[in-house]
């Protein structure tokens, strides 16, 4: 069975601040603050690109697992497909550049679902092989899609910037890929969609409709059942359950749904904003490098994307 090897995580050198998001939009601070819940996180600065950082999480993963360029035979960079250039590909640029010539490149665009899908696809191909690497990219330009100067974008403020690497390999790894289960509802396709300026894309927003928290519950509350039927294992048995850090208020529901205490989750809102597809390796990077994850422990990556998709991603801990 596939497992995830090893993986790197990588911040740009900018920030984004509540200050300066008061000033650029005029809404008061109390008001952003209730959205970003910290007053400050990292953001992609002038110069800086999603692809680069990328790149450096990659050698980092490669450089400490000793895995050879020639060895890894499917390289994806996952995202919203909104690039750091038009008509490009972030997935063969990186290969190239860490010496990856073998490799069949690509991108998978499913917004903060794809780094997920992107595991998916990955473990998929080399289940099927029975040997080989592949390498899963995680890279965005969130913080470059929000109109800052928009009132009306206030619950996309807390956008942030952070790329991930993830070594996925045939064999045995530090975390084996279970289970995936996931699902999209074309029913809120429109509700959030890209803007053509002269300075390039922003996302705007549909007048508000309710029910998308409910529906975030809900159809996570069915993933999650239905991974845990494929895993032959109970709700009791998760020892963490690790989500896109969107909607503070939503992940408390979901986790008072599902029975499971905040102690099973990471709450890193008042330092980070939503970093996109890496939130989920973020906060288990941080449980890892705490020693709050045994082997045999299984986690629950939960994931969610404008369209708008939703997916769990099972691993068990093989540390």
């Amino acid at each position: 069975m596939s497992a995830i090897a090893d993986f790197a995580i990588r911040y740009p050198e900018g920030r984004v601040d509540v200050q300066s998001l008061h000033a650029a939009s005029g809404v008061p601070v109390a008001d952003i603050l209730a959205v970003t819940h910290a007053e400050g996180f990292p953001g992609l600065g002038d110069g800086e690109a999603a692809w680069e950082l990328a790149r450096d999480a990659a050698r980092e993963v490669l450089e400490r697992t000793g895995v050879a360029p020639e060895r890894i035979g499917t390289v994806i960079y996952a995202g919203s497909g909104e690039w750091d250039h038009p008509f490009w590909s972030p997935a063969a640029k990186i290969a190239h550049a860490l010496g990856i010539e073998q490799a069949h490149c690509f991108e998978v665009g499913n917004f903060c679902n794809a780094g997920a899908a992107a595991l998916q696809i990955a473990g998929d191909r080399l289940d099927a092989q029975g040997s080989g690497y592949a390498l899963v990219l995680i890279g965005d330009r969130l913080t470059r899609l929000v109109d800052r100067s928009d009132p009306d974008s206030l619950d996309l403020f807390n956008f942030g910037d952070a790329a991930a690497a993830v070594l996925v390999t045939a064999g045995p790894g530090a975390f084996t890929l279970v289970h995936s289960a996931m699902r999209t509802d074309g029913s809120w396709a429109d509700y959030y969609r890209g803007e053509h300026r002269p300075d390039g894309v922003v996302i705007r927003q549909e007048p508000h409709r309710r029910g998308l928290a409910d529906a975030y519950v809900r159809n996570f509350r069915h993933l999650v059942d239905r991974t845990l039927r494929a895993a032959g294992a109970k709700i009791d048995d998760v020892a963490l359950l690790l989500i896109n850090h969107g909607d503070k208020r939503m992940h408390e529901r979901l986790l008072a749904t599902l029975g499971l205490p905040e102690e099973k989750s990471v709450f890193a809102y008042d330092r980070q904003g939503h970093m996109g597809g890496a939130d989920t390796l973020i906060a288990l990077r941080e449980v890892v490098d705490a020693g709050r994850v045994r082997n045999g422990d299984l986690i629950l990556l939960a994931t969610s994307a404008m369209g708008f998709s939703w997916g769990i991603t099972a691993l068990e801990c093989r540390l």
